[in-house]
């Protein structure tokens, strides 16, 4: 059987947390199809099968964090398979042990006898125990477990008619879902969970802001009938007499109030200070940042004429969007040169390590690009090998997946040169942060 990984998204990366499983055991995989979607500090990132098989078992549920390296599921490849079937006995061939287990009166296929029985018993999606319940005797375990599984199923409905909230307080979720809850101020009873198992997930949440922003049902998620319950069961809001209105208010009694991180600061009535707090995504830049400064540092700049560029690329941006669809930015301009320039001076092309510069052959450009929590900086593999249009290209689809949040576990790791655009803010001099272990870092300004 083949081990699945926790992949390694990022250097300063240590763990994944499992967003959601794209296959269940029993699916068929092919080699490098999506497996499953791992959340970081920084990205979602589907993560594709290193094998082609079969999924066999799952070893780390969604929701769970855990390790880079750490197994996480099993896969039976081809190859195990074909011999696995080669070296089979024929049916008749039964094992003595199996025959014995099952009751005279029965066909000695007990094994898929029970499954029906369970699944057809009251209840019974979820409620039989794992494999080790088909050992015993077939007519004990769904005859002594119905009745259970009918009270339970028959108790349920007043529980959910008592808790009026659309949502339940102890939905499951992901660590950035639960961040994400926490940055627009919102409850888990708000939230209708359409994730296996009423789990919460990310869409979950942006449907219901865009519910509150429209005033308007989302795909299943509606702010006006989440906000009655939502605030009567909310611990902190206050106990007014009435029907409270919409949540939207009250300023801090310490003059102090808290803003959703990355998002405008408006000072409420009374507040002298207002608390941004630190998203994961920032924590992980900063100590970036910080980790930079071990490294010796080194300033240059210099003017260039881009009067060719410029004319060059007025003159071929019409024809080029109409072929392709997309814009011809200045970046896979300055990408290209930067690859060839790396090819000549291969110490840059490199990493800083105690014992010295531990240069690279292959040229991994990576390319800072903003989002709306911080920047990240996916890599361009090999990007000495692609023409303007294929780092155009390649540019264009990192940049329209980070708005949606949906990357490849190839965009990230192995860079060994990253480039940066703040000219598009009209900057004439930015110093920018070297992204170590990489030695070097080029950042364009504006063009005047």
């Amino acid at each position: 059987m083949a081990k699945v990984t926790m992949p390694q998204l990022g250097e300063s990366v240590a763990e994944g947390t499992i967003g959601k499983w794209l296959k269940k055991p029993g699916d068929k995989v092919a080699k490098y199809e999506p497996l499953l979607e791992v959340i970081t500090d920084k990205v979602n990132a589907e993560v594709p099968s290193p094998f082609e098989g079969v999924l066999k078992e799952i070893l780390v549920e969604e929701g769970a964090t855990v390790p880079n390296n750490a197994e996480i599921a099993v896969i039976e490849t081809s190859e195990e398979a074909g011999g696995a079937a080669a070296s089979e006995p024929p049916p008749k061939a039964a094992s003595v042990a199996t025959e014995k287990e099952a009751p005279p009166s029965e066909p000695d296929n007990g094994g898929p006898k029970v499954e029906l029985k369970a699944a057809q018993a009251p209840g019974g999606a979820g409620a039989t125990g794992p494999a080790g319940s088909d050992e015993r005797p077939e007519h004990a375990a769904p005859e002594r477990a119905a009745p259970e599984r009918a009270a339970a199923s028959a108790a349920a409905p007043p529980t959910a008619t008592a808790t009026e909230a659309p949502g339940s307080a102890d939905a499951r979720m992901t660590p950035a879902v639960r961040r994400l809850l926490r940055e627009h101020g919102l409850a888990a009873t708000q939230i209708v969970g359409t994730g296996g198992g009423g789990r919460i997930t990310r869409d979950d949440v942006t449907n219901f802001v865009e519910s509150q922003r429209t005033g308007q049902p989302v795909n299943g998620q509606s702010a006006a009938a989440a906000s009655a319950p939502s605030t009567a069961a909310a611990p902190a809001a206050p106990a007014a007499g009435p029907a409270p209105s919409a949540p939207t208010a009250a300023p801090a009694p310490a003059g102090r109030a808290a803003a959703p991180a990355g998002q405008r600061i408006e000072f409420p009535a009374g507040a002298d200070e207002f608390l941004v707090p630190m998203t994961q995504m920032r924590k992980g830049i900063a100590a970036q940042m910080t980790k930079a400064l071990l490294a010796p540092h080194a300033y240059v700049q210099m003017e260039v004429d881009a009067t060719r560029l410029v004319e060059f690329r007025d003159r071929a941006k019409r024809d080029y969007q109409a072929k392709e669809g997309t814009s011809l930015s200045f970046v896979p301009f300055v990408v290209k040169a930067l690859a060839e320039a790396l090819k000549r001076n291969p110490t840059f092309n490199a990493h800083w390590t105690e014992g010295g510069l531990l240069a690279k052959r292959r040229i991994n450009v990576g390319v800072a690009v903003a989002v709306d929590e911080g920047l990240i900086v996916p890599v361009i593999r090999d990007a000495d090998q692609l023409s303007i249009h294929g780092l155009n290209a390649t540019i264009a689809d990192v940049a329209s997946r980070a708005k949606i949040g949906k990357f490849k576990v190839d965009d990230f790791g192995g860079g060994t040169f990253t480039v940066d655009n703040t000219g598009y803010l009209g900057t004439n001099l930015v110093m920018p942060i070297l992204n170590v272990p990489e030695v070097g870092i080029v950042t364009m300004e504006a063009i005047t």
